[in-house]
């Protein structure tokens, strides 16, 4: 009896010993396991934002340089323009309906680096056509605008140039003389251009004519070799024209479509230099002379163009750096003053970042 008793006792007390023990064993299990559900939530907290940013950066599209703002060109119609348009289907327009309009069109042709007294031209143009015009009443803003385009399509046509018909329609090599001021680009653009004719198919031989500037055979090497092009190169100091004149023989022998004649740098005013160049422009007496020029130059460019047309002529243009200049407004002075066709436009650094010229969309980035 007193055994039995003996054992529900120390059944009864290990009973109270394990629900004592329970909770400390709890806490201490819960405490254990505490980092492992600080992971977790962490975890659960992390990944969203990782997802998040995964996707943000997939979304991610690159901003265009945003152009020059533009101006607001429109006619201001007065009170008897207003009532004629309501009663008439066709207007004529009065010199105060859009002498404001006159007025921020100038200013937004000079903003874009268009030579003053070529701006004030245009502008005369333009509102003595307009006000010569029959302008549909329903849409007057909208005629005006695109007759302001129209008219000075007009001013600035020049004779169209097709280069790659040009040489393919020519007599091998057709030789290409470039030139223009320090720095404009015309070693990159000869590279830009062999790559476009090779594209249609033609092939390229280039002249290092350029023996004056300091690393200029170098740079001209470092291009060749990365399009696998031939270069004719003679040392630092040589004659030029020897250099132009071995580049056309080698292309003579081996049936090669163009040679193209890198030239120094050389200011409108340095006469030495521009001797040098007509003396090239005999030897080699190029097909094409084409004058390399750079979009921000300005109202400095068309200087210098009529320099150089003066001094050795000029048939085409290509303006680079276009990429640098929201305006390009350049051009279209150079259009109207010298009356030779842009042919192309350097919008980059890469190779293939030359463009055929279109006027209309200088056009849009000023009007």
């Amino acid at each position: 009896m007193f055994n039995l008793l003996k054992k529900k006792l120390s059944n009864f007390v290990d009973k109270l010993s394990k629900k004592a023990k329970a909770p400390k064993q709890e806490k201490l299990e819960q405490v254990e396991q505490a980092p492992k559900q600080i992971s977790k939530q962490v975890a659960q907290v992390q990944e969203p934002r990782a997802s998040a940013e995964r996707k943000y950066k997939k979304e991610i599209i690159p901003v265009e340089k945003p152009l020059l703002e533009k101006r607001e060109i429109k006619p201001e119609l007065k009170a008897p323009s207003k009532i004629k348009a309501v009663f008439r289907k066709e207007i004529t327009l009065k010199e105060s309906d859009i002498a404001d309009m006159l007025f921020e069109l100038e200013l937004s042709l000079l903003e874009a680096d268009v030579n003053e007294s070529t701006a004030k031209h245009f502008c005369e143009e333009i509102k003595k056509r307009l006000l010569a015009d029959k302008i549909p009443a329903k849409d007057i803003e909208g005629f005006v605008k695109k007759r302001i385009k129209e008219i000075l399509r007009e001013l600035m046509q020049t004779e169209q140039m097709d280069l790659i018909s040009m040489i393919k329609s020519s007599e091998k090599p057709f030789k290409i003389l470039f030139l223009g001021p320090n720095g404009a680009g015309k070693t990159t653009t000869i590279a830009k251009l062999t790559v476009l004719l090779r594209e249609q198919g033609l092939s390229s031989i280039w002249a290092a004519s350029d023996t004056f500037r300091a690393a200029s055979i170098e740079q001209l090497e470092e291009h060749a070799k990365r399009l696998n092009v031939r270069l004719v190169k003679h040392n630092y100091g040589a004659d030029p024209a020897a250099v132009a004149f071995d580049a056309i023989s080698a292309a003579k022998n081996s049936n090669i479509d163009v040679v193209m004649i890198d030239t120094a740098g050389r200011q409108e005013t340095n006469r030495n230099l521009i001797e040098e160049l007509k003396k090239i422009a005999r030897v080699a007496d190029p097909d094409l002379k084409i004058f390399v020029g750079e979009a921000f130059a300005g109202k400095n460019l068309v200087e210098q163009a009529k320099q150089f047309d003066d001094a050795i002529g000029i048939d085409a243009f290509i303006i680079t750096k276009l990429d640098t200049d929201a305006k390009g407004g350049t051009m279209l002075s150079l259009l109207h003053e010298l009356k030779k066709p842009v042919v192309f436009i350097g919008t980059g650094q890469a190779y293939k970042d030359l463009q055929p010229f279109n006027i209309d969309e200088i056009l849009e980035r000023i009007i």
